[in-house]
């Protein structure tokens, strides 16, 4: 992986050559020029992860290469460094699209920890961006998220097995995504003109299921006031997936296994054999084999079902895809409203040490959750669940926690509010926030 490469613009030559000795030690590629002039030059000709610039500058200010340097390269994140700071500056640059505000003499830790962070953001823009271009130019992609390794090989299984048009049997984790492996199939197969019908075997009784899969003849029991095609008939042509087949009952699998032989049905209540054309796909997050052993599941079902097996990797063995999938959710559940902008380092790190049981649907659950609690447009870690988030970190009782929480935000808004001199515009900028949102707050702390 290339490594980040950072510009530095300071019209002072001290500063420029230890902000490049220090960043240098940090891993960071970078260049140094004297002027925003020079900077400009530079971004014309290509792109840096982050640009680190000095405000007040001859030829061309801070502010000024800050806009043109923005038109040039969006998700380019920019920080402000300025020996003459004011509140309306750091507003202005804010406002601007500047990523931060730092003053001199520099705090060389905060600003380590600045430019981590606007690499984070800029990596989740980089990564959303590319979605987009992704989606909108590959139509015949699959719809499943990830390039590691483990995501790799199974699309290419994949696109081997929708050739065939042979059963396939899908294995993994509950939330790893079985049916979206299902639909994948079916979209890549001959027979993607067709309907894909999904069913789960764990929510039918064995009267009911038979109902739904077969139809039913007109008055083949009370209440059947006509004939009714079963999903079996409706999916002639297509594809019908079986999501937790290992839940299907013995009865229900004779039948099945019958349907798989024959390549016909009956109704119920019926007496004239049904042709149909289908290719069956099944899933499940148990091992088939061993309830063939345990006599729960029918071997000669099992090896008609089990001609092509595809295992979906947990999320705990792929999270390289991690970025990809935050990406992906939080694009897919954003609203006027609630956006993410930003998903923090740390939140990253305890992501990375998670096992997520849950797989991809737990991840899924928490982009919601942060998007819901989160505070202008940051995922951060009060946005986890406690248990989550205390598993990775030092956490105070839960009693002592929300007290401490509060006093350390009222004095933080008070600070904010003496430096904007009262104007409330100026601080609901500065901390990133509205202004109900302000209102709020300082209601709530009596300010």
């Amino acid at each position: 992986m290339n490594k980040p490469h950072i510009l530095i613009i300071d019209d002072e030559r001290i500063t420029r050559e230890n902000l490049s000795h220090l960043l240098g030690r940090e891993g960071y590629d970078t260049t140094a020029v004297g002027s925003g002039t020079e900077g400009l030059a530079l971004l014309e000709l290509e792109e840096y992860d982050v640009v680190l610039t000095d405000l007040m500058m001859s030829e061309m200010d801070g502010m000024e290469l800050l806009k043109r340097g923005k038109e040039l390269h969006p998700a380019t994140e920019f920080i402000i460094v300025t020996g003459y700071a004011t509140v309306d500056t750091a507003v202005q640059a804010i406002q601007n699209g500047a990523y931060s505000y730092q003053e001199k003499p520099l705090n060389l830790d905060k600003l380590k920890i600045q430019i981590r962070r606007a690499l984070e953001k800029r990596i989740m823009a980089v990564e959303i961006d590319s979605l987009h271009k992704s989606l909108a130019s590959q139509k015949d992609r699959l719809p499943l998220i990830g390039q590691s390794p483990a995501m790799a090989g199974l699309k290419k299984r994949i696109r081997q097995v929708a050739d065939t048009e042979c059963n396939v049997l899908i294995q993994g984790e509950t939330g790893t995504g079985k049916e979206l492996v299902a639909r994948s199939i079916h979209k890549l197969s001959p027979r993607s003109e067709k309907r894909f019908m999904a069913i789960n075997c764990g929510t039918f009784t064995d009267d009911l299921m038979d109902n739904e899969l077969f139809g039913h003849e007109k008055e083949a029991f009370t209440g059947a006031g006509s004939r009714k095609k079963g999903m079996l008939e409706a999916a002639d042509g297509g594809v019908i997936f079986f999501d937790e087949i290992s839940e299907l009952g013995l009865a229900m699998q004779v039948k099945l296994l019958r349907v798989l032989q024959e390549r016909s049905f009956l109704r119920v209540g019926g007496v004239r054999e049904v042709p149909i054309d289908i290719q069956i796909i099944a899933a499940t997050n148990n091992d088939l084999k061993d309830m063939v052993k345990q006599g729960a599941f029918r071997e000669d079902l099992y090896y008609r079902l089990n001609v092509v097996r595809l295992t979906v990797p947990p999320l705990r063995e792929r999270l390289d895809d991690l970025p990809l999938f935050l990406a992906h959710f939080i694009e897919k559940h954003a609203s006027a409203g609630h956006r993410i902008e930003t998903v923090t380092p740390e939140v990253l790190e305890i992501l990375h040490r998670h096992d997520f049981p849950g797989n991809v649907r737990e991840l899924e659950n928490l982009v919601l959750r942060a998007l819901t609690l989160g505070k202008g447009g940051v995922f951060d870690t009060s946005c986890l669940p406690r248990d989550l988030r205390c598993r990775h970190t030092d956490c105070p009782a839960p009693d002592e926690a929300m007290p401490t929480l509060a006093v350390m935000e009222k004095r933080y808004l008070a600070k904010v509010l003496a430096a904007a001199e009262g104007n409330k515009t100026r601080a609901a900028a500065i901390l990133g926030i509205d202004r109900v949102s302000l209102w709020r707050k300082v209601k709530k702390y009596g300010l």
